[in-house]
């Protein structure tokens, strides 16, 4: 499988409908399901495992859609079969009467993962780059002197690919994932929830409401995409109409990485073997 076509380039300008949403994967989605991501799943938890006992690296991975798009779905279907004590998940939503007196990102730091963990963000600090833009909401503090509501975005790209680039450079990995869903998908999905009694929890009147600002959306995601993409913390943009290939795209590409990363089991060495043969002659004598 190639990932380097879902992957988003850091040096020229795509337009997000040259990104399929979906690439007629669902016909596969039993054989995707039940063959194809339990084998890769068992790799992803091998190497996570040996991540976590490294202590070397960590990496913080970010999943971005609109509602319905399979976010939810992608923690509890892949990342949540993974070692719980080197796993941390974060959802963000509309920042605090706390975090609005801070500068954006200052709400971070908490979800940052420690070395040796896989960090996940339901949604990020992408939120703001997205949401002000569709609906307002910035104060006049959160712009820099001679900046406005036009200005403040290339900004804000910057210094988020400023901050990706710092923890980069302190062994932390940051990996996007962007859910790139139709319509008429999103429409199909939010009606199953609507109707589906069991599935009522999972829906908001505001996803329907928000529908009136797809074509903003799109503009804005594509704008972001195209200015937080880079060689060190790049954008994957998936076909979210087919959800089990997606999930089978975040499997593979997040196996990728940790394969990059090449983590191993720390080995006992020196004294520490010696007491190490020593306990375990100890051991074997009781």
């Amino acid at each position: 499988m190639k990932l380097k076509k879902y992957r988003m380039p850091h040096d020229e300008y795509i337009e997000l409908q040259e990104y399929p949403t979906s690439e007629d994967k669902t016909k596969d989605n039993d054989e995707i399901r039940s063959e194809v991501i339990p084998p890769l799943v068992e790799k992803l938890k091998d190497l996570h495992l040996r991540l976590n006992a490294e202590e070397k690296n960590g990496i913080l991975v970010v999943l971005q859609a609109l509602d319905a798009a399979g976010k939810d779905e992608t923690i509890s279907y892949i990342f949540s079969n993974l070692n719980a004590q080197g796993l941390k998940t974060t959802t963000f939503g509309k920042p605090t009467e706390t975090e609005q007196k801070h500068d954006y990102l200052w709400r971070m730091q908490p979800a940052i993962p420690a070395r040796g963990e896989i960090g996940i963000l339901n949604r990020s600090h992408y939120e703001d780059v997205i949401a002000p833009r569709i609906h307002g909401g910035l104060e006049p503090g959160d712009f820099p002197e001679g900046e406005d509501e036009d200005s403040i975005w290339n900004i804000r790209f910057r210094q988020i690919n400023d901050y990706e680039k710092y923890l980069y450079e302190n062994g932390i990995h940051v990996v996007k994932f962007f859910f790139n869903m139709s319509k008429d998908e999103q429409k199909d999905r939010l009606l199953e929830r609507m109707k589906t009694p069991d599935k009522n929890w999972e829906f908001s009147f505001s996803d329907v409401e928000e529908r009136q600002h797809w074509d903003e959306y799109q503009q804005v995601f594509e704008e972001m995409l195209n200015g937080t993409s880079t060689s060190y913390s790049p954008w994957y943009v998936l076909p979210a109409d087919d959800e089990w290939h997606s999930r089978r795209l975040v499997t593979a590409i997040m196996i990728d990485l940790l394969e990059r990363l090449d983590p191993k089991f720390p080995e006992i060495t020196g004294e520490d073997k010696d007491k190490l043969k020593e306990y375990i002659d100890k051991l074997e004598k009781e």
